[in-house]
């Protein structure tokens, strides 16, 4: 499976921007797919995440700025982010976790707040 992010960007405080995450195969057959977050000189942590049967699941530093979804017709994960903190500053990764076959990262987009 073959992820690609995107839309990351500068924008301002109080901004919003919408990543996408293109998978190359049918993403209504994954168990998982979510959204880490790598700030500048921290480890990877957990943004949101949406199940197979659309659960969706939320770190609590995003809920109610955050939201994910999907378009399984174009195969596309989506996080739309508002209300953006110079804090969410850093370069996010979709993940993917597939039956049988594992766990599936993209490369990355960075996101910069800033004024």
């Amino acid at each position: 499976v073959q992820l690609q992010a995107s839309g990351g960007g500068l924008v301002q405080p109080g901004g919003s921007l919408r990543l996408s995450c293109a998978a190359s195969e049918d993403i209504f057959r994954f168990n998982v797919m979510g959204w880490y977050f790598q700030a500048p000189g921290k480890e990877r942590e957990f943004v949101a995440q949406l199940t197979s049967s659309t659960i969706m699941d939320y770190a609590d530093s995003v809920k109610g700025r955050f939201t994910i979804s999907r378009d399984v017709a174009k195969n596309t994960m989506y996080l739309q982010m508002t209300s953006l903190k110079s804090e969410d500053t850093g370069v996010y990764y979709c993940q993917a976790i597939v039956p049988r076959r594992g766990e599936y990262w993209g490369q990355g987009t960075q996101v910069t707040v800033s004024s």
